[in-house]
């Protein structure tokens, strides 16, 4: 179980003791700049203590339980964060048309790879020398990794060798923007989760490259690129008889 679930059990059973830490609260108390940042190797227990004390207080000072505060966080929340802002769910309302038809199946497969990709890691060439980050209390810890400067599409750590890796979705998103996104989040985990000997390593995901990428990476040997496809396929279904059998 992850935090979410783990701390809404408690807040359910002892709603005047223990406040909800999921990504929603965490990511208002961040914004307040109230989050609390326990020593590195700090366990979950001693982390949640510590995210606790500040949301009994924060509900004392607002004078509301922690049934309201955790209401409030939702109101908090900010849906126009940096990785949405380059392109918007959907196409605007008469644009729709406009669009290319292999734009329009591209953009709405990226809008799907993310979750893809941690749905079905095991499935991926990837799986074999990485695996999503985990830690105590949060086994999806890598998906959408919560930094102070933004949120890391996926986090993961080599099986073998003391290294991290920092996956970003490239999306609609400019050349520029990407690489300087995933340098950006390779030097937070650098500075805050590396230990002893352990490097850092970027992965750029598209669903193809551009000049404007490739040069950028020819100087930045830590970043690689990789583009992704689609196969679709249709097969003869099952015959009436074949259906029918038991």
């Amino acid at each position: 179980m992850g935090k979410g679930i783990i701390s809404a059990i408690l807040h359910v059973a002892y709603p005047k003791k223990y406040g909800v830490w999921n990504n929603t609260s965490n990511d208002g108390l961040d914004a307040l700049g109230l989050l609390p940042h326990p020593p590195r190797g700090a366990s979950f227990g001693e982390r949640y203590a510590a995210v606790n004390e500040v949301l009994v207080a924060l509900a004392d000072e607002l004078d509301v339980d922690l049934w309201t505060l955790d209401s409030i966080w939702w109101y908090l929340e900010d849906d126009n964060d940096e990785e949405n802002v380059d392109q918007p769910a959907v196409p605007p309302l008469g644009t729709q048309n406009a669009l290319p038809a292999t734009k329009t199946t591209r953009f709405a497969l990226e809008r799907h790879l993310h979750d893809y990709m941690f749905d079905n890691w095991d499935m991926l060439d990837l799986a074999q020398e990485w695996d999503i980050y985990t830690r105590d209390g949060e086994p999806e810890a890598g998906y959408e990794f919560r930094t102070p400067i933004g949120r890391i599409d996926l986090l993961a750590k080599h099986k073998r060798k003391p290294s991290w890796l920092v996956i970003e979705l490239k999306r609609e998103k400019s050349s520029d923007a990407v690489v300087g996104q995933v340098l950006r989040y390779m030097g937070w985990v650098q500075k805050h989760l590396v230990e002893g000997g352990e490097t850092v390593e970027g992965l750029v995901v598209a669903t193809e490259g551009d000049p404007q990428l490739h040069y950028a990476l020819t100087v930045v040997p830590s970043v690689t690129f990789k583009s992704y496809e689609v196969e679709f396929r249709l097969k003869n279904g099952p015959t009436f008889e074949e259906f029918s059998k038991p």
